[in-house]
């Protein structure tokens, strides 16, 4: 019997989305859309692509026009990683930040565990510069392919293609585990990103309040606790609690006892 995304091993892949920052070719979200169907994803989301919907992303997309008649664009990241517990940002390069960095067998490992119940981003930059520092502080993970050094350069397409086979094949395998340990469905609820930005912005407005940021010389201090958290991966009930620090910090209760 010939494999497919119906085989229960699979099933975790439709938790994936596939996320292309303002993509500036049209046919490279095409092919992109065909190496995503050839290996079992279909959830395409699209940040400010510069031409889209495109007569040549539809003629290089081949037998995968439908992800592209699905495709869902947004005009920011976070509303493309809205409902996601966990990003991946993809990098070419390796960079002077604290994210943990790992090749892409590594992060599909990581990733499969956590779309066994929730959903996971794959986050792809544009041709040019890839993904600013911005959007990788929306990623709670950098995974980089493993290329000649002297060449490192891929097509876009290439690397989705790469990616979702690595997911694929981590998928296949994790079955071969859980059968052993069922340990694919004992991970965590992470908290979802667009609810760790709702954090980040009570944490903010929190440390404007007691006089810990400065507004007129901020500096890096977000972004660096924003690193810090995404090296924790925060669960859902654990973003609540800091949560509720933070407004006892702005607003404590008298003789409050715990």
């Amino acid at each position: 019997m010939s494999e497919n995304t119906e085989s229960p091993q699979l099933l975790c892949l439709r938790n994936f989305r596939v996320v292309l920052c303002q993509t500036s070719h049209p046919g490279n979200i095409g092919s992109a859309a065909r190496a995503m169907k050839t290996m079992g994803l279909q959830h395409l989301y699209l940040v400010n692509p510069q031409h889209f919907p495109d007569a040549h992303a539809t003629a290089l997309a081949t037998g995968a026009a439908d992800l592209l008649d699905n495709a869902i664009v947004t005009s920011t990241l976070a509303e493309a990683l809205t409902g996601c517990a966990f990003a991946i940002g993809m990098s070419a390069r390796k960079r002077g930040l604290s994210h943990e960095l790992v090749n892409v067998r590594t992060a599909a490992a990581k990733a499969i565990e956590i779309a066994s119940s929730q959903p996971v981003a794959l986050v792809f930059g544009t041709e040019m510069s890839g993904l600013s520092n911005a959007e990788l502080d929306h990623c709670q993970l950098l995974a980089m392919i493993q290329a000649n050094p002297e060449y490192s350069s891929l097509n876009l397409a290439a690397a989705v293609q790469i990616m979702c086979y690595e997911l694929r094949m981590t998928a296949l395998a994790a079955q071969h585990i859980a059968d052993d340990n069922l340990n694919l469905n004992t991970s965590p609820e992470y908290a979802t990103i667009d609810s760790l930005e709702a954090y980040y912005a009570h944490l903010e407005a929190t440390l404007l309040h007691i006089g810990y940021l400065n507004p007129n010389a901020p500096k890096k201090l977000m972004e660096r606790l924003r690193r810090i958290y995404a090296r924790s991966r925060l669960e859902k009930e654990e973003v609540n609690l800091l949560r509720g620090i933070l407004t006892l910090t702005v607003s404590p209760r008298k003789h409050n006892k715990y």
